[in-house]
């Protein structure tokens, strides 16, 4: 135990130990020191590797910014086309194509022989011997497969007008169909001129000089002699729709080659520029055409490795590692000062690096792929360290994080760190508000809102276009998405890297429904009822002492699963009376108590419950004697032969807050139970007396808790008991024998 902060004076070693010699501790010191300094080199350069950009002259300026220098090319460049705009001409270019249509010579033969062969059926019925005109012409409309309706068959029957029927389609379909006639008019579809290929070449047709069906049908009408009647222009337009082919069938193929290669013939290149030429003046406004200019020059450097020359090279390099390694060694040292358990971690220290590689990594993707910033996963990186280590760390990180990444050269400027910053500081907050409220897609929308609001802000700064600015948003809250989901992916396999526990996972093991919990509370009730108010009691202590409330619950109501193995040896599972300690051996008994510790770890490693949760199993009565049994064989045996180890528990001793919290907890509950009368005076000087005799024994020497700590830790402790003891109103009640209350008391130590 500390007292104040500081850890006491500790008794001289007799002698060292070989492991102790000053030669193995400095070479462990050496060691450990070599591992972090390795990281740290390591990280620095991997980030250093992965923007190969930074090594280039001529940064870019952000958008909006003034240029501090006249930027003049040093290699000739084109400048190319935005994304947007390329596609914009390409489907100019596509949609100014005319459509392919194939002439079919036979088209109009084709129609006119099918009328024909119609008329020419009902003239030759009608001249059967005997043949009745109607009967003729309705048998000339079925084999057609044609209506049947008296108009049709009048007009069919007559053979003046059959003639007149024929002669006028004649001269529509001659007519209509070498200009074109097409099933489908494409003048409705912004189409001006129709390219028509047939066996007298290509020619170019003018889309309102082809007519559609309709108009043929209307010529054909025309056509016929004014005394003709309604049912002859009827019966012709039934057989033109019959026997009608299109003189102009589209060809959707070579329409669509014919589109694509307009589509691949539009200049990728907005613009030439020359060597020698300005790319951008000094003291200029870098706007959107600066800007497209600017990001060409670099990538053409980029593309033919031009770099500085000479000793220029080697302070760019130097530069871009001595930025990586002072923000990462700024990190460090803050692990170092305000973590040290965390820096001391080798999994901590390995798992940070790799998470700065893999934000890294993902942020060169990004350049090299040109999609917008806000995809950069800063909040990743700060969700999973505060899921495993809090949101205080997980600021810091995410602090860090966006000052490396806005130092690299394809990100240069003061918009990308800053929105970096703000959905990583969301992130690294959220998940406090996610433990609160147990709802994760409240981190996921404060990261979304957080990314949207800094876009806006960099967007009304920089005087961006409203549709940009929206897109940037949506950008935003795409990547917060993103993040936020792959961090609820990564975070099992995180904390089975770093062998964290985090609260997720706690609330998880807080459930009733578990299967050791619930096993607990149907085999041992009274345990079960015993760990819920030491739980409580655990719970409001941590929260007292900044220790974590979360963790002490779950881990005391799991610390004394082991007695689910032999649950009558303890005293809250026994009727009254019936004690079968009664008839064992204070050894037999002790070892009974005891086991139920081995017992808890063995269930505990079955059911894969954390480390941090078997902490409190092995360590919530840490090396204390098992008093009353060990004072019945002394008894027994006067002559002091008794073994006082075997009637102690094997510890070890509380290691942390939360465990030496369970420990004092569960000791003044189960002391408090035997209280005849648990007055608020009472029960004070017992929580007084408890804490008092752990710390005279040496049980809290290995935890972290401070004296300031240990005055909170038995003013709450009353508190709670108080509460759970509160006064009541008296009823009449039987009178409890003596002998009940002395037994009770007496194997109060069997609560374990």
């Amino acid at each position: 135990m500390k007292g104040n902060g500081e850890r006491p004076p500790q008794p001289r070693r007799p002698a060292a130990a070989p492991d102790d010699a000053p030669g193995p501790r400095l070479s462990v010191r050496l060691r450990h020191a070599g591992v972090r300094v390795a990281v740290l080199l390591l990280v620095s350069f991997a980030v250093y590797l992965l923007f190969p950009a930074a090594q280039i002259s001529a940064p870019v300026p952000e958008r909006g910014a003034l240029a501090r220098a006249d930027v003049v090319a040093r290699v000739p460049f084109v400048v190319p086309k935005t994304a947007e705009a390329l596609r914009q001409e390409r489907a100019e270019a596509a949609g100014g194509v005319p459509p392919v249509y194939l002439y079919v010579p036979g088209a109009a033969d084709s129609v006119l022989a099918g009328v024909r062969s119609v008329l020419a059926t009902a003239d030759s019925l009608a001249a059967r011997p005997g043949a009745e005109p109607k009967a003729a012409a309705r048998e000339a409309l079925e084999r057609a497969r044609l209506p049947v309706t008296a108009g049709s068959v009048d007009a069919l029957a007559d053979p003046v007008r059959r003639r007149e029927i024929g002669v006028a389609a004649e001269l529509a379909v001659r007519g209509a169909f070498p200009r074109g006639v097409t099933a489908s008019p494409p003048q409705g579809r912004g189409v001006s001129a129709l390219h028509v290929r047939g066996p007298g070449g290509e020619r170019l047709v003018p889309a309102d000089s082809v007519h559609a069906p309709e108009w043929v049908f209307r010529a054909a009408a025309a056509a016929l002699p004014p005394g003709a009647g309604a049912d002859a222009g009827e019966l012709e337009r039934l057989l033109l729709i019959r026997f009608f082919r299109p003189s102009l069938e589209p060809d959707d193929s070579a329409t669509d080659a014919a589109r694509a290669r307009a589509r691949r013939a539009v200049d990728t290149v907005s613009a030439m520029v020359l060597r020698g030429e300005k790319v951008v003046g000094a003291h200029e406004q870098v706007g959107e055409r600066e800007a497209q200019r600017l990001r060409a020059y670099q990538a053409a450097l980029e593309s033919r490795r031009v770099r500085v020359g000479g000793a220029g090279a080697a302070a760019v390099a130097a530069g871009s590692l001595l930025h990586n390694l002072l923000l990462l060694g700024i990190l460090a040292a803050l692990l170092r000062l305000s973590r040290r358990s965390l820096y001391d971690d080798d999994r901590a220290i390995l798992f940070l690096g790799l998470l700065v590689v893999l934000v890294a990594a993902a942020s060169a993707a990004v350049a090299r792929a040109e999609l917008p910033a806000q995809l950069i996963p800063v909040p990743l990186a700060a969700l999973l360290v505060a899921a495993l280590w809090g949101g205080r760390l997980a600021l810091a990180v995410a602090m860090v994080m966006a000052l490396l990444i806005g130092g690299q050269t394809p990100f240069l400027g003061l918009s990308v760190p800053f929105a970096l910053a703000v959905s990583g500081a969301a992130a690294a907050f959220g998940v406090r508000v996610a433990e609160r409220r147990l709802q994760t897609w409240i981190v996921v929308a404060v990261i979304a809102a957080a990314a949207a609001a800094a876009a806006l802000a960099s967007g009304l700064l920089r005087a961006m276009p409203a549709g940009e600015i929206g897109w940037t948003m949506l950008w935003g809250c795409a990547g917060a998405v993103g993040s936020s989901l792959l961090a609820m992916g990564l975070l099992p396999l995180a904390e089975l890297f770093t062998g964290v526990t985090t609260n997720q996972t706690l609330m998880e093991l807080a459930d009733p429904k578990r299967p050791l919990l619930r096993r607990l509370a149907m085999e041992a009730p009274g345990t079960y009822a015993h760990t819920i108010s030491v739980a409580n009691l655990a719970e409001s202590v941590c929260g007292a002492i900044g220790a974590n409330p979360l963790l002490a619950r779950v881990g005391v109501l799991y610390h004394d699963i082991g007695k689910v193995v032999k649950p009558q040896y303890f005293i809250e599972n026994q009727p009254r009376g019936r004690n079968p300690h009664d008839r064992l051996k204070p050894s037999m008994s002790a070892a009974i108590v005891r086991s139920h510790v081995v017992e808890g770890l063995r269930l505990a490693e079955e059911a894969r419950l954390p480390a941090a949760v078997r902490a409190f199993i092995a360590e919530h009565h840490g090396t204390q004697p098992i008093s009353f049994f060990l004072e019945q064989a002394r008894a027994a045996d006067p002559d002091g032969r008794v073994n006082a180890a075997d009637f102690a528990y094997l510890g070890p001793r509380p290691r942390s807050r939360e465990t030496a919290v369970a420990m004092l907890a569960d000791s003044v509950e189960s002391a408090s139970r035997v209280l005849a009368d648990p007055t608020p005076q009472r029960l004070r000087e017992l929580v007084d007396r408890i804490v008092a005799a752990k710390v005279a024994a040496g049980q809290l020497d290995e935890s972290p808790l401070t004296l300031r700590d240990l005055s909170v830790v038995r003013e709450h402790l009353a508190k709670g008991l108080m509460g759970m003891y509160h006064h009541r109103v008296d009823y009449p009640a039987p009178a409890a024998p003596a002998s009940v209350d002395a037994a009770a008391g007496g194997a109060a130590s069997t609560t374990g």
